[in-house]
């Protein structure tokens, strides 16, 4: 009888190890899109992707490193017991170290590092800490999605290091600060972006046809890019609600140069409602909700606002998923560089939709 039970025993250990394993405290913490690798190390790949560690003492050091295919700067943000220390530089080259020094007399200390730039604009490498570590444990929140172009990256939003006139694109990111992360902080939910600047649905700002990198093409690879040697994302975050905010580069009229037809309400709408297809198959329960811009106005508004009704209306008799609802902001004159919000914009976002969000999760 005895030698019977023995399979039933080691069943029974195999799942009481494997529970333990699961519930073990954490080192640390990782948030959005980012690459985990070996020895602790992560790769920050999407806007406002983070790492998070406490530690015991007053001081540590981090250590950091900008990463692409060509080198050149990088910036990330430092909060440090739930307190925004600013956006850092992490220059080209060789890992930096940065000192971090807290003032408050806690007895553990919380310090996250956020990226402050886009999947597309190279990747920033956690590579350690000096901190003497304490564990941390993730807090079950609900959680959103936020799907977009460079209004959601929080692109051009932030000209305190650089001024809108000088340096390069990147310079003037601050992802923390973009709408999607203020209003998540605003109503304590987790989030995730899967947002690049002047990407679109069937075209982005620049580019179209079959070779271009729109969003349906790059938004099951973990970088957000159609490298295939790049990791597939594994949709372990499984929102609640995924907001959508595509189309402002569908509308543009690119760079004025590059020849660029006429837009397509047509291509427009079956690109986004095969991309709804997709989301379904990953994010089954998700609630989504489509977003105009508010960058787009006049008669292209008028469109934008029937394709965006049209699109949902091709969901109406589908009883497997929750209805698709359509959130509007506002008209804006954005007065951030190169035509985008600034930081003071994004929180008017923020202010107008954080409560329609925080409203749909009490629903649920």
């Amino acid at each position: 009888m005895f030698i019977k039970k023995i399979p039933l025993l080691i069943l029974f250990l195999l799942i009481s190890t494997l529970s333990i394993s699961q519930t073990q405290p954490q080192t640390f913490l990782y948030a959005g899109r980012v690459d985990v690798l070996k020895d602790n190390k992560a790769v920050l790949i999407g806007t406002a992707s983070s790492v998070s560690f406490n530690f015991s003492g007053n001081k540590c050091a981090v250590t950091l490193q900008s990463i692409d295919s060509w080198e050149h700067h990088n910036y990330v943000v430092l909060e440090l017991d739930g307190q925004y220390m600013g956006k850092v530089t992490v220059e080209k080259g060789p890992a930096q170290s940065f000192n971090i020094k807290a003032t408050s007399n806690q007895k553990v200390h919380t310090l996250t590092i956020y990226k402050a730039t886009e999947a597309t604009m190279g990747n920033v490498l956690f590579v350690g800490t000096t901190a003497k570590l304490m564990t941390i444990t993730s807090v079950k929140k609900k959680k959103i999605e936020y799907i977009g172009d460079s209004i959601t990256s929080g692109a051009a939003n932030d000209p305190s290091t650089i001024p809108c006139d000088q340096g390069q694109y990147f310079d003037h990111h601050n992802g923390y600060y973009a709408y999607g992360p203020i209003i998540s902080r605003n109503i304590d939910v987790d989030y995730l972006m899967s947002s690049v600047s002047g990407i679109g649905i069937y075209r982005n700002w620049n580019e179209e046809g079959s070779d271009a990198p729109i969003m349906p093409a790059v938004y099951e690879n973990l970088y957000l890019t159609k490298d295939a040697s790049k990791p597939k994302y594994d949709f372990a975050f499984q929102p609640e609600i995924i907001s959508i905010a595509l189309g402002t580069n569908d509308f543009s009229n690119g760079d004025g140069i590059k020849e660029r037809s006429p837009f397509s309400p047509e291509k427009y709408v079956s690109n986004y409602v095969n991309f709804i297809k997709m989301l379904y198959q990953h994010n089954p329960n998700a609630q989504l909700v489509l977003t105009n811009s508010p960058m787009v106005n006049g008669e292209k508004a008028v469109i934008f606002e029937d394709c965006l009704n049209k699109i949902k209306a091709e969901f109406d008799t589908d009883k497997s998923h929750k209805p698709i609802l359509i959130f509007k902001f506002k008209p804006m004159t954005p007065s951030g560089c190169s035509g985008h919000p600034n930081i003071e914009e994004h929180k008017i976002m923020a202010a107008e939709y954080g409560p329609f969000l925080k409203n749909l999760l009490n629903e649920k």
